[in-house]
This record gives structure tokens, C-alpha cells and sequence, in this order.
């Protein structure tokens, strides 16, 4: 089969490789959309994101979908012929975290595309059966590649409480940002404010549904929060970007008694926080990072018409030309790109 392989920052080529054989309970999905996410570009730019090296050659990939072709022993639940999604975080199973659900914390997990384990850029996967979710006929594959970066969207508004007619502001409107949105919608969201500093992206999200978008280079975000809530500042902030200066925002537009909920992956490790506003406002501040128990929600709100990804999706193309497709995502303006296998 082949596979994209990440050789050295800024080179991505195809190589062949042997078809992996489904262990058991496994199963063997021949991929067919894989979405290029911030992460990839970052391990293709930099090879490194953190304490994440790249030390041997990796396939890249974690959004991802296809169909089962095979499928090892003691696997049930899902055979050949079906179409899933594959949940790319495979946890140790035994853990305190995994035992009380969190499995996302798992301190063995692994990740597809997080060195040193391969991602799906390749023709062929083979994948724990229990984290192969079946798709409807009502869910397209592009869309079940895209739960992933949904299930951001769903916990990070889980983490912040997000509910029915809960004010909501979302800073930074790249691929995790539009899907905060539509989760927060889907969770009874009303007025809903996202910022940026690209036009582009912001035109995107009012088409979608924003109530209100912010252009932060060119209007005070403070003035549209106001504008928006009265006043009172929103119920919600989830801080998508991780530019500082948007970090420092959230705490000022959210209301007193009100969460903060941070996603956005900062360059710098310390951001300052007014410690004394988060006591004296009784403010809740949570990560969120990546998602558990969500793929399940996902689908079916797909299958539902509740929420839409597959409009976030600026450009597709073949696993030939995946540098090429790497390279166009790094364009700021570019929201999201996939790969066709």
C-alpha cells in the first residue's frame, strides 16, 4: 500500500509499505477522507510540537474515515462492508483515567499521527474495532473524518457547561473554533460572538450562524460583547486560537460568575492571568483537551442535520499531491483541507 511519509520538516513523499493485518479485535479500514489538521502542519513545518519529536519517519493523519475491509478475531459490533469513524485516541483501558472515563487523559495513550505512532495518511489502517464507530447512510465519509475535530467542538463546550440560551463567545474562528460553534448551537446556545484577525475566516463564520463577528485588528471586542450582552458580558468564553492577546480578552468579556473554557494551543507556555479577577468574579477556568465519550454525540448529530462540518472544507486532494496540500494549508486563510485516498 502507500503511505504519505513525514521524512524531515517541509517533506512529505509517498512511500510504499506493507498492508497491515488486523490483530484482535481489530479491524482493517481501507481510509478514504483524511482532514490535514493544525497539528499535522505543525509536525510538518517544525517536526516537533513540544515534547513531541520526530525522530523516524511518520505518517501523518488523525482525522479519518473509511471502510472496514477486514476484521481480526473477538471483534463485534462492526464488520466488513461498514463505513466508521475512526476515533484516533486509543487509550491503556486499565487506568484510574480510563476507569473513570476519561480515557483521554490516559497517560499511555495512543495517537495516531503523535510520534511515534503512524497516522493515517495511508491506504489501509488497522484499528481497535471498539474506537471504529459505524456511519450512517445519512453521514458522508468526509463528514466522519470530521467528527474529530468536532468532538473538540462537543467537550469543549462540555467542559464550559455551554447550555440553553447561554451567551457564547469564540475566539479564534480557524477549523476548532467553527466546530465550538456549531456544538455550542446544538447545545442551546443563542447568541453566539466569534473573533479573528482574518476577514476571510470571519465572513465564513457569519454565514454559518454567527451572531456576531469581531475583527479584532480593526474593532474593540469589548464594545461588541457589550453591544451583544447588555453589558453583562457572555455565559461562556472558549478561547480557540492561542494568540496570548486573545487569551487575556477572554477574561475580560466574560461575566462575572462565568466560564472560561481554553483549547487554543498558545507558542508560550505562560500566558499572565488576572488571578485576583478570577477569585473576586468567582470565574470557572478549564482546559479542554482533546475529547471522550463524543463520537458517539457526533455522528448522530451529524446524522440528525444539527450540525454541519463539511462546509468548513476549503479544498481537496489526492494522496499524490499530500505536500502539495500541506503547503496550501499552511495559507492563513485556508480553513480546512482534506485528502482523498
Amino acid at each position: 500500500m502507500q503511505a504519505a511519509v513525514l521524512s524531515e520538516p517541509g517533506k512529505l513523499k509517498l512511500e510504499e509499505r506493507a498492508r497491515p493485518e488486523p490483530g484482535p479485535g481489530e479491524v482493517l479500514v481501507a481510509v478514504g477522507e483524511v482532514g490535514i489538521c493544525g497539528s499535522d502542519v505543525h509536525y510538518y513545518e517544525h517536526g516537533r510540537i513540544g515534547d513531541y519529536v520526530v525522530e523516524e519517519p511518520l505518517v501523518l493523519g488523525h482525522e479519518s474515515a473509511g471502510e472496514v475491509v477486514a476484521a481480526g478475531a473477538d471483534v463485534s459490533g462492526v464488520e466488513p462492508g461498514d463505513r466508521v469513524a475512526l476515533e484516533p485516541g486509543v487509550p491503556c483501558r486499565r487506568c484510574a483515567h480510563c476507569k473513570r472515563g476519561e480515557y483521554h487523559l490516559c497517560p499511555d495513550v495512543t495517537f495516531m499521527a503523535t510520534p511515534p505512532d503512524d497516522g493515517a495518511f495511508a491506504e489501509y489502517v488497522a484499528w481497535p474495532a471498539d474506537f471504529a464507530y459505524p456511519l450512517p447512510d445519512a453521514v458522508s465519509l468526509r463528514e466522519g473524518a470530521l467528527c474529530e475535530p468536532l468532538s473538540v467542538g462537543i467537550h469543549a463546550c462540555r467542559r464550559g457547561g455551554v447550555g440553553s440560551g447561554d451567551a457564547v463567545l469564540i475566539t479564534g474562528c480557524g477549523p476548532i473554533g467553527l466546530t465550538v460553534m456549531e456544538a455550542a448551537r446544538a447545545a442551546g446556545a443563542t447568541d453566539v460572538v466569534v473573533s479573528d484577525v482574518v476577514g476571510s475566516k470571519l465572513d465564513l463564520a457569519a454565514d454559518r450562524g454567527a451572531d456576531r463577528t469581531v475583527n479584532v485588528a480593526e474593532e474593540s471586542l469589548d464594545d461588541a460583547v457589550a453591544d451583544v450582552t447588555g453589558g453583562a458580558g457572555v455565559d461562556v468564553v472558549v478561547e480557540a486560537s492561542g494568540a496570548p492577546a486573545a487569551v487575556g480578552s477572554a477574561f475580560d468579556a466574560v461575566r462575572r460568575g462565568g466560564t472560561v473554557v481554553l483549547v487554543g494551543l498558545a507558542d508560550e507556555a505562560e500566558i499572565p492571568i488576572d488571578v485576583l479577577d478570577v477569585i473576586d468574579s468567582e470565574l470557572d477556568v478549564h482546559g479542554s483537551f482533546r475529547y471522550a465519550n463524543t463520537y458517539d454525540v457526533a455522528v448522530d448529530l451529524l446524522a440528525a442535520g444539527r450540525v454541519d462540518v463539511a462546509g468548513i472544507v476549503d479544498f481537496e486532494m489526492g494522496l499524490a499531491a499530500v505536500d502539495d496540500a500541506f503547503r496550501r494549508a499552511m495559507d492563513p486563510e485556508t480553513v480546512k483541507g482534506m485528502i482523498t485516498i
